[in-house]
């Protein structure tokens, strides 16, 4: 099938390591030109990018602050000077740094970790969204893929603030699909389900991460490559009518 994709570019957010890099190195190989982001792990990306590269694709590298409007703004400015558009957005950096274990009472949350947790995923959606819509509308077609996570629907025990956010998320593309529609711009979300990337190893306990597998209809967790695949082909011309909807890639848990 051809995805379409060839010479599209595509602004990836938080794609130093895990489900982003995949994604980036997937969209690269469907002949993309692809923008990276990252928050402090300049190495990863850098070397996301010379990986792409090397197997004869097209990356660039920027930092990227959720909360931060002025490196949001910057981000977007310097893939349209580069590219001369944003395509397609997969807008997957989070400030959520995984579940707390053991895990913690309600009462014990910190304030300034729920204000934090909200104020960086849905105003720095709010920006990044902002700056590229102009450019995919005036083109006449565009992708927007937001990445939530499965767990919105059962919720974890005293990560509220990662849940309210991610919920806040997925009732921001729906609306944003119903907008932008008309005007040949797609919104779709990716939840996610537990994935087996170096954040959740490091997050989750041997056994507990069995526990999890076990869960699952398909007797185990994700990988980001599979992530993955489902983002680009939303991302892609393929999809010609998959808005404002939630694609969960869970394994069937």
């Amino acid at each position: 099938m051809d995805l379409g994709l060839t010479g599209k570019s595509v602004l990836i957010t938080g794609a130093s390591s895990g489900i982003g890099r995949a994604t980036a190195r997937l969209f690269a190989a469907e002949g993309a030109r692809v923008a990276l982001t990252y928050r402090s792990n300049k190495d990863g990306a850098h070397s996301a990018v010379a990986e792409i590269e090397q197997a004869g694709g097209t990356a660039i590298a920027t930092q990227y602050d959720l909360g931060d409007p002025a490196t949001i703004r910057a981000t977007v400015d310097s893939v349209i000077d580069a590219y001369g558009g944003v395509d397609v957005l997969v807008a997957n950096a989070s400030p959520w740094s995984g579940p707390h274990i053991p895990f913690r009472a309600f009462e014990d949350v910190p304030v300034a970790e729920w204000q934090s947790q909200l104020r960086e995923e849905l105003d720095g959606a709010f920006h990044t969204v902002q700056a590229v819509l102009p450019s995919m509308k005036a083109r006449g077609w565009g992708r927007m893929i937001f990445i939530s996570a499965a767990s919105v629907r059962s919720g974890i025990p005293g990560e509220e603030a990662f849940i309210a956010s991610k919920a806040g998320l997925n009732a921001f593309s729906r609306t944003l699909a119903g907008e932008a529609g008309t005007s040949g711009v797609l919104s779709v979300v990716v939840s996610p389900g537990a994935t087996a990337t170096d954040t959740t190893r490091r997050a989750l306990p041997p056994k507990l991460m069995s526990q999890v597998a076990a869960s699952a209809a398909t007797g185990r967790i994700s990988t980001p490559e599979e992530v993955a695949r489902t983002i680009v082909f939303l991302g892609s011309e393929a999809n010609g009518n998959i808005t404002g909807t939630i694609v969960e890639v869970t394994g069937g848990t």
